[in-house]
């Protein structure tokens, strides 16, 4: 018995060495193995170093001690970790590294943004927390630490490399100072609750952070000012890496794809005041589907935009800002979003409260946005307040406005004729609805239910067609301008108006048409044209006067039509009628009568059709409510240059070219 204890004490012994000798050289090998790692970023120019590494073989646990690191590239970027523990960790394959969990503690990154200002910027995490982690156990390649543009490839092909179900840092500080000339911007950041999802081939399903609060420098007004705010429930989903890395890709300058960077960007509620006293606030902001395109976003060009922007505190030249404006032109053209919204914006102002319930862009896209809309505006004026429901501009060519603003640089002057007229190449559209401000110094308020112009189908950059909308309503007093004055001179307080107005060419036809042309003063009367006009020639749309009046003298009259209903506008003249002459109404409507018929007698010698249309204007006055019509057809051929001189000499001679029906209905 004794001898068979002993024999079995000895195996423990001879097992126990044998067991804490393979550690021991495990333990050895797995610090070879973290040298090797560290060696490899070495080899890159960088700088790596470590302090002790323990391994432990039950838990399959790293612990490395003392993590220093900094960058090859100029300015560089250094990173100390306390503490580096990786738990399950295994080799899937060669040259790779997993991990069931790892955390980093007392983690401080730090560096300098290439700029003029010369940003240095410190971020720390006391702790981050990497689950089911898998990636390169050392660089993939050799890099170019003098080329920008290879730094940030490099960092973005690792994270291709890489696969974690999770990232979780619970609180990270970051501050950015100024080492150079004054510049807005530099201040202290805390982010709580930095979350990063679902990371695989290049992809992230989610980046998320829960607060963050600052403190920052600010220039407002010229002056500088302390902002600080925070910002709540940050989040991005599904980032794919491909965009960026087609941004360092030289074989990708001329591909003309976009490629989808994030599927939304959004964030919660914003809020922040400056140490003046301004305060603002913002409820929420939502980006969709943002794209870059690599052959307009390339590094160089973003280096380059860089490069140009003048140090704060000069005043560029001309030649710096139409470079820079280029530049900044081509970038838009690159970007794409599906589209995008910031919610419930409000800021305290000197005047009074502003608030806005919603900007909103729609589809940019080569340059080109959409539509902009600014969305339940509340504001004040001098004279009272101001509501706008909506304002918003159509297909803005962004670009090219950035790139017509450097012309305008260029040349330091007032834009010239030309240039005024491609303006409108850059906008299709304006679109205004419910907007209420005060009326002079009354107090009541002007009503605009919808206001809306729009034109397109350009020749070189005039339009071709256009319309133009309106619905309003508001006080009238004397001092406005007709008709408006004569409705307060009949006793009314108050008036609606109804515009819509129309105009389109047709190049196959060769014809003009001004249509619906629409009028409507509410209780007071409707009135709707259609005049069209043939033989218009493409180059009446021309830019250069001389060559428009040439071809303008081709262009022939076509049918004019012109209908009046009474709403009650009738009524309203008679009774200013009656005041003014001091009689009855009824003697006041017989007295408008005679004088129109009279008034036409002398005419009708040389005109017929002047007493076919005095007769209908008097029936019109005569029967309250009714309709009056009129249509000119032209005789023959009736060139609009001779018109014109006719209308100027002898208006009842130019009429005499038109054949006229006259007529009344209800």
């Amino acid at each position: 018995m004794v001898k068979i204890l002993g024999t079995l004490v000895a195996l423990i012994v001879i097992a126990a060495g044998g067991f804490f000798g393979f550690e021991f050289y495990v333990q050895r090998q797995m610090a070879n193995d973290v040298e090797a790692a560290f060696a490899a970023v070495r080899e890159t120019g960088a700088k790596a170093s470590h302090g002790p590494v323990s391994f432990d073989m039950w838990t399959r646990t790293v612990t490395i001690a003392d993590i220093a690191g900094e960058s090859a590239a100029q300015p560089p970027v250094t990173v100390k970790i306390g503490r580096f523990v990786a738990t399950g960790v295994s080799q899937p394959g060669a040259g790779r590294f997993a991990a069931d969990r790892i955390e980093a503690t007392d983690v401080d990154m730090g560096g300098t943004v290439p700029v003029q200002a010369q940003l240095r910027f410190t971020y720390k995490a006391p702790r981050i927390q990497i689950m089911n982690y898998a990636g390169p156990a050392g660089p993939l390649r050799r890099l170019d630490p003098a080329a920008p543009a290879d730094v940030h490839r490099f960092v973005f092909e690792h994270f291709a490399a890489v696969t974690a179900s999770s990232i979780y840092a619970p609180t990270v500080t970051g501050s950015m100072t100024a080492g150079g000339a004054p510049v807005a911007g530099p201040g202290d950041y805390t982010f709580s609750g930095l979350a990063m999802r679902e990371i695989r081939d290049g992809r992230m399903g989610a980046i998320a952070i829960d607060r963050v609060t600052f403190t920052a420098t600010m220039d407002a007004g010229g002056k500088q000012e302390k902002l600080t705010g925070e910002i709540a429930d940050i989040a991005t989903f599904d980032f794919d890496a491909t965009a960026t890395l087609a941004m360092f890709d030289p074989a990708r300058a001329k591909d003309p794809k976009v490629y989808r960077a994030y599927r939304q960007m959004k964030s919660g509620a914003y809020s922040a005041s400056f140490s003046g006293g301004m305060k603002f606030r913002i409820d929420g902001m939502t980006a969709d589907e943002i794209g870059i395109k690599p052959s307009k976003v390339q590094f160089p060009q973003l280096m380059a935009i860089l490069e140009a922007t003048p140090p704060p505190g000069t005043t560029p030249t001309t030649a710096q800002t139409r470079d820079l404006l280029e530049k900044v032109a081509v970038i838009y053209e690159g970007l794409s979003i599906g589209s995008a919204e910031v919610r419930g914006l409000s800021m305290d102002l000197p005047e009074g409260p502003f608030r806005l319930g919603a900007i909103r862009l729609a589809g940019l896209e080569n340059g080109k946005l959409g539509e902009f809309a600014l969305e339940g505006i509340e504001a004040r004026a001098p004279e009272g307040p101001v509501k706008v429901g909506r304002f918003a501009l159509k297909s803005l060519d962004i670009a090219n406005l950035v790139r017509m603003s450097a012309q305008f640089a260029a040349t330091r002057r007032d834009p010239s004729p030309d240039q005024l007229a491609a303006m409108m190449l850059l906008l299709e559209g304006i679109e205004i609805r419910n907007l209420v401000a005060p009326y002079k110094a009354s107090g009541k308020p002007v009503n605009i239910d919808t206001f809306g112009l729009s034109w397109g189908q350009f020749v070189g950059p005039i339009p071709t067609r256009s319309r133009a909308t309106l619905k309003m309503s508001g006080p009238v007093d004397e001092t406005d301008p007709e008709p408006f004055n004569l409705l307060a001179s009949a006793g009314m307080t108050s008036a609606s108006l109804n515009v819509d107005l129309g105009a389109a060419w047709t190049e196959s036809t060769r014809a003009f048409a001004v249509e619906p042309v629409t009028l409507e003063i509410g209780s007071v009367l409707t009135a709707a044209a259609r005049a069209s006009f043939t033989n218009v020639a493409r180059e009446v749309f021309s830019i250069n006067p001389l060559q428009a009046v040439i071809v303008a003298a081709q262009i022939e009259a076509g049918p004019l039509e012109i209908a009046l209903r009474d709403n009650g506008g009738v009524d309203l003249m008679v009774a200013q009628h009656a005041r003014t002459m001091r009689m009855s109404r009824e003697d006041a409507r017989r007295a408008l009568v005679m004088e129109v018929r009279a008034a036409a007698m002398p005419l009708a010698l040389a005109n017929p059709d002047a007493m076919a249309i005095a007769g209908a204007i008097a029936r019109f006055i005569e029967a309250p409510g009714g309709t009056l019509s009129v249509k000119l057809t032209p005789r023959g051929k009736v060139a609009m240059a001779e018109l014109i001189d006719a209308i100027r000499s002898d208006p009842f001679a130019a009429l005499a070219r038109f054949q006229v029906d006259a007529g009344n209905g209800r």
